[in-house]
């Protein structure tokens, strides 16, 4: 089954090659699409990835293309692991190349459409119809899922079978996977928490502790929830792994881009700077405009978005935005 089986990783950021490296070491037949032929060169040739996973060993057993039309024939598997804000332009192209008939669509991606304010399976089903879609999220940090470290996950689809089709093609002793029929909830955990993120690492830069940051993981955690169940997703799927367990991660892992650039604002830096030297994207910059744009709509209270929002896009200080959190009128929790 494996050997037939064979699998697209669209993007050759840190996370598609993790997930192409995982499907090949269980023995299916993955290929990895980089999107500029230059690099996909270079990642065939040393099979390193320096730009985006330094130190990580593409296995020889994937092929590696930056022709979109290769790496779609004849997969049963496209997983989609692309910048959320690139994501739209890559299905536009691989619309009209007619991608197999009853392939699976697979997001990795955390993110939002700024202009749209839609989720990435939305975005998918817009731009290829009616083809089955499905989602992967957890807190999955590429480094410790490559280096075998102890992991686990889940997978969403409104169809049962996918989603258990999917736990098994993913799942190995290190790699745990579960199965959950809320895809709005996991869509949406796995992406807004990365604005919350933001949050901690500006408190990480001003110098804060654990209690600063214990705050904001509780208080982000409840801004998820309310923005979640009003867009439809079910409350107790933001108190599992693609909620509170991708939130806990990304908010204190020193590998997490999105605390690293609230780290980096905290300490005094500006966007440009920062991302100036960033090769990865941080998602919740972006999320974080559309997490708001979302809050206004849905009329759903979220002050600690808000200041990142107004820390990220409207130039105010970090201390003022920390002393206009704290000084809000009293209520109950």
């Amino acid at each position: 089954m494996k050997e037939k089986f064979s699998i697209a990783v669209l993007g050759d950021g840190g996370w598609g090659t993790t997930i192409a490296g995982l499907l090949s070491d269980k023995g299916y037949k993955v290929t990895l699409w980089s999107a500029f032929a230059d690099y996909a060169a270079l990642l065939n040739k040393k099979r390193i990835n320096p730009r985006f996973f330094p130190g990580y060993k593409i296995p020889k057993a994937i092929t590696i293309t930056s022709d979109l039309s290769l790496a779609l024939q004849d997969k049963q598997l496209i997983v989609i692991a692309v910048p959320s804000q690139y994501l739209r332009g890559v299905l536009k192209k691989v619309k009209k190349l007619k991608p197999p008939h009853r392939a699976i669509f697979l997001s990795v991606v955390k993110g939002i459409e700024n202009k749209t304010l839609k989720r990435m399976s939305e975005v998918i089903h817009e731009e290829l119809g009616n083809v089955r879609v499905a989602v992967l999220s957890g807190p999955t940090i590429a480094q410790e899922v490559a280096q075998k470290i102890p992991t686990t996950i889940v997978v969403s689809a409104y169809e049962k079978d996918l989603r258990l089709f999917l736990q098994g093609v993913f799942m190995t002793e290190r790699f745990r996977v579960y199965t959950n029929e809320d895809l709005i909830g996991i869509e949406l955990g796995g992406s807004l928490k990365n604005v919350i993120a933001i949050a901690c690492g500006i408190s990480d830069g001003l110098g804060f502790g654990t209690n600063a940051k214990a705050a904001l993981l509780s208080r982000g955690l409840a801004e998820i929830s309310r923005l979640g169940h009003a867009m439809g997703g079910k409350v107790s799927t933001f108190s599992g792994l693609s909620g509170l367990g991708d939130l806990v991660t990304t908010c204190n892992s020193v590998n997490s881009r999105n605390r690293y650039v609230g780290e980096q604002i905290g300490k005094g830096k500006t966007l440009a700077q920062i991302q100036s030297h960033m090769q990865m994207v941080a998602e919740g910059v972006l999320t974080a405009k559309s997490v708001y744009e979302l809050s206004r709509k849905y009329k759903v209270e979220m002050p600690i978005v808000r200041e990142v929002y107004n820390v990220l896009y409207k130039n105010k200080s970090p201390l003022k935005a920390v002393q206009d959190l704290m000084t809000r009128q009293s209520k109950e929790e």
